[in-house]
């Protein structure tokens, strides 16, 4: 059998590429990428919210943690991102609405008029939702890390400015995926559909639906103003967004790196909420520049027509009643 022999030249030359690539291979091995996708398009607060966080992370955990975030659905619509965190097929997802689907305590979110501010937000977080609803969360293979926020919202359509709920008659009115603010819309007498964030402007484009609810920050940074003639100033919901895991995929992380991940996440709130509020004023301004015919809306009215809701809610969940009265209590 023949043998082979290297010069010290060559032999030097292995050693040294070997060197390098057990270098490159554990540099590979300690940076984890996490992907984090959400629904907002560029400028909205989903993405100040997501990209911030990621920054944050990044700075804290360089050579260890690298988030990327994925903005104007690039990873799915928000059912299908809950789907994947689940499968562990992404990593982290700001959900709003659609956790309604998840954990029916999330409803409590959909009652109308019932977040005064955000500062009763903080009230409602601390007491309501990190005891009684983010541990049911747990129990579908998911984890919220942080309440953040996607906002006040308000109706937009093409049809006559809503001053009150029998204006809403008849109007097809887009409303995110979650059942009780298609119940809710139903209670007020227009013909609610369901449907992805993603589809919404060429939904209101071509006439399919007349109009939509969002907080400003999503109408103005998905450029529905282009597509909507009057917005009406209903503030009917409060939606929260929430910073959420997949429990399969986050639990093989480290200890000490979900640490970071957690406590980046609750601190980003202050930002997020400083962002949301400077919005408010800035971005109604520039809707009401686009040509949007803006009117006030007869709260009280809208109030009176939302008991039902409470009603339905408080029956059909269990546990909801005295989270709602708990929630309401809260905010006297």
């Amino acid at each position: 059998m023949k043998s082979f022999t290297f010069s010290s030249a060559t032999r030097r030359s292995l050693i040294t590429a070997a060197a390098v690539l057990t270098l490159h291979g554990a540099a590979f091995a300690q940076v984890v990428e996490l992907k984090l996708g959400h629904v907002g398009e560029p400028g909205s607060l989903f993405q100040l919210s997501a990209d911030e966080y990621a920054k944050r992370v990044n700075a804290k955990l360089a050579g260890k943690i690298k988030i990327v975030t994925f903005g104007s659905s690039q990873l799915g619509g928000d059912k299908e991102m809950i789907q994947k965190l689940k499968l562990g097929t992404i990593d982290m997802a700001v959900p709003s609405t659609v956790m309604t689907s998840e954990v029916d305590l999330f409803g409590i979110f959909e009652m109308p008029y019932i977040v005064k501010d955000r500062a009763h937000m903080g009230r409602i977080e601390k007491d309501v939702f990190w005891p009684s609803i983010a541990t049911e969360t747990e129990k579908k293979g998911l984890k919220v890390l942080a309440v953040w926020e996607n906002g006040y919202r308000h109706i937009t359509n093409n049809k006559k400015p809503i001053k009150g709920p029998a204006d809403l008659q008849g109007i097809k009115l887009r409303v995110p995926e979650g059942k009780w603010r298609v119940k809710m819309f139903q209670t007020y007498g227009a013909n609610p559909s369901p449907m992805k964030f993603s589809e919404l402007f060429t939904a209101l484009q071509t006439g399919v639906m007349d109009g939509q609810e969002n907080p400003f920050t999503q109408i103005y940074s998905a450029k529905l103003q282009e597509v909507q003639k009057y917005l009406s100033l209903s503030g009917h919901v409060y939606t929260p967004a929430y910073l959420t895991v997949g429990t399969r995929r986050y639990n093989t992380l480290p200890a000490d790196v979900r640490k970071v991940l957690e406590d980046t996440a609750r601190e980003t709130q202050a930002y997020v909420y400083a962002e949301a509020t400077k919005a408010e004023t800035e971005l109604l301004a520039k809707l009401k520049e686009s040509g949007m015919q803006v009117n006030e809306v007869d709260k009280e009215a809208f109030i009176n027509a939302s008991k039902p809701i409470y009603e339905e809610f408080g029956k059909e969940v269990a546990g909801a009643r005295p989270l709602i009265d708990k929630a309401v209590a809260l905010g006297k």
